[in-house]
């Protein structure tokens, strides 16, 4: 009788352990998180929102357009999901005006994770653990309400505000920060007129703006005009934030340049680097005649917007993010 009451005690001492190294989620955030790197939404359960939103790379992709399931090739650039929580529209083209209604649509996007909607809800309430896990946080089944809002809860978390201009602006160090950033933001409020667009804690107006990259032609991508139906918008896409942008490689909504030096450049004479864009912005209708120095006053101010979360590996020219839980190139 002693040693049954022995084995019972540490029985239970054994499952109090456990339970308390227990990944449950226990709210929205954690439940999103999870679903973000579980290949479990897409139809052959290969890729996951994690495989196109990197963390190393602020989530976002390291190619110019994203691969899908069995290798489809997307038509645009993964945008960074951080600091995305003030945002008004979502996706390049503006179509989804939540961030829940924008959770949903790579899942049933043919291009990327090819599952119907209902069929992901129902693939996630015949799965006896994320139909526990939905109880626990929404008090019912999974449906395509709550798997949105719980994504969309996970997407609002990844907000970072500690970057070297922070430290600087916010924090009055001024030692956080080189002379070359300084001068940089400078130019960034001045000459280079990029304030114009880029403004506010993430630094992005959230509009739509006709860059110079629709020629009709190779350039062909006519963006916010298909959802808003207005010939005015033709050629025109989200302005993105520019927090972590050093990250974020390649850019725009074709990942059409490979560096930051290949975005300033363009801005500085558009019609250089694209000739014949129909529609341009007004603002980028002459060169700003930037020198080489300014220009690599402005990159580095904008290198500064990097979140120190992101570290450089040791003898690599790669980042890691640092404190990050989840491997995003293995499945979950």
């Amino acid at each position: 009788m002693k040693r049954y009451l022995i084995f019972c005690l540490i029985i239970v001492v054994l499952v109090g352990i456990l339970v308390s190294f227990r990944e449950d989620p226990l709210n929205k955030v954690e439940l999103g998180r999870m679903l973000f790197f579980d290949p479990i939404l897409s139809r052959n359960k290969t890729i996951s929102c994690a495989s196109c939103h990197l963390p190393e790379f602020a989530f976002s992709d390291t190619n110019a357009t994203s691969l899908g399931i069995d290798g489809r090739k997307g038509n645009r650039n993964t945008p960074s999901a951080m600091n995305i929580s003030l945002h008004n529209s979502f996706f390049w083209d503006g179509r989804a005006n939540s961030l829940e209604e924008q959770a949903l649509g790579p899942i049933a996007n043919p291009s990327e994770m090819d599952l119907p909607v209902k069929e992901a809800v129902l693939r996630l309430q015949t799965d006896r653990t994320y139909n526990n896990y939905f109880e626990i946080v929404f008090n019912s089944k999974p449906s395509a309400t709550n798997l949105g809002e719980a994504i969309a809860a996970y997407e609002r978390s990844l907000e970072t505000s500690n970057s070297p201009f922070d430290n600087w602006k916010f924090s009055e160090d001024d030692q956080a920060v080189s002379e070359a950033v300084k001068r940089g933001f400078a130019l960034f409020n001045g000459k280079g007129k990029c304030i114009k667009c880029h403004f506010g804690s993430d630094l992005t107006q959230n509009e739509f703006r006709n860059i110079g990259l629709f020629n009709g032609m190779e350039l062909n991508d006519s963006g916010r005009v298909k959802i808003s139906g207005k010939m005015e918008d033709i050629g025109k896409f989200k302005t993105p934030g520019l927090r972590n942008i050093a990250m974020t490689a390649p850019y725009m909504h074709n990942g059409i340049f490979k560096s930051l030096k290949e975005v300033i450049d363009f801005y500085d004479d558009p019609e250089k680097v694209i000739p014949n864009s129909i529609n341009r912005d007004s603002a980028l209708a002459k060169p700003l005649g930037l020198t080489e120095k300014e220009k690599a006053d402005i990159e580095a101010f904008m290198i500064s917007l990097t979140d120190k979360r992101f570290v450089m590996e040791k003898g690599m020219q790669s980042y890691r993010l640092q404190g990050f839980p989840y491997n995003s190139r293995r499945l979950y």
